[in-house]
């Protein structure tokens, strides 16, 4: 039984920027192209293709930012495999719905006899609660197991197979617990993405969405950096990761 103790985020798709022959850009210093387009949408609606200020991209977006245009960051979708996290995590996940597009392991179809569990953020480094979750999740996905076999045997006379696991595998799964870890693909604009972390991000968010929302954060930092610069990754008191936002609901 494999247990998580940090969740695992991956990078699998991100704007490509395909500039229009007859309107460039004077572009100054270097940029990915969610940036880029984030960059290009915005000088659109001026018409500032030349760039009277000589801004770099970085310099521009941190403009943008600061008197709240968000809007041109919608057009930079990011997607990101999320490994490593409970049901109970994606389910607060999932809440976030304007901008975002999810898709996520169905317990219904997946035999989760070798499910991964998610040990949550606050009995982590506490040995003898270690040991106890566990004990339980390891009798939960027993109990799993067992009633999948029980349940084929039930509805031994549907004659379809894989609609015989599905009978069984649905009703079995009532028996997991929240810990049990899923797999979820999501996409989001960088602005749906900046409302999502600075909500989940903070100290006062569940421990283990605020632990996961930090791994996101890191991520889309490395790819780009400056739609997201203005987030500060920081140990809070509860001595776990934490961020704060300079400029709010952009």
């Amino acid at each position: 039984m494999e247990i998580f103790r940090a969740p695992r985020v991956t990078l699998v798709a991100r704007p490509e920027f395909l500039e229009p022959e007859h309107l460039k850009v004077q572009w100054q210093g270097q940029a990915s192209g969610g940036e880029r387009l984030a960059e290009y949408a915005g000088r659109i609606c001026y018409m500032s293709q030349h760039n009277p200020a000589g801004r770099s991209t970085a310099e521009y977006l941190e403009n943008i930012k600061k008197q709240g245009h968000g809007s041109v960051l919608e057009h930079a979708v990011y997607v990101l495999l999320i490994e490593g996290i409970s049901r109970s995590c994606s389910h607060e996940l999932v809440r976030h719905r304007a901008g975002f597009g999810y898709s996520q392991l169905s317990q219904r179809y997946v035999d989760e006899s070798h499910a991964a569990f998610v040990m949550p953020p606050a009995i982590l480094g506490d040995a003898a609660l270690e040991a106890a979750w566990e004990q339980q999740v390891t009798e939960a996905q027993a109990a799993y197991v067992r009633t999948v076999q029980a349940l084929l045997e039930r509805y031994s006379w549907v004659a379809d197979k894989g609609h015989r696991r599905k009978m069984a595998r649905e009703a079995a799964r009532s028996v997991l617990p929240n810990a049990t870890e899923v797999k979820i693909v999501v996409s989001a604009n960088a602005r749906a993405w900046r409302t999502m972390l600075e909500l989940r991000c903070g100290e006062g968010a569940e421990l283990e969405i605020r632990r996961m929302a930090v791994a996101v954060l890191r991520c889309l930092q490395q790819e780009a950096g400056a739609l997201f610069s203005d987030f500060e990754i920081y140990v809070a008191d509860d001595k776990l990761e934490a961020a704060r936002v300079e400029y709010h609901k952009v």
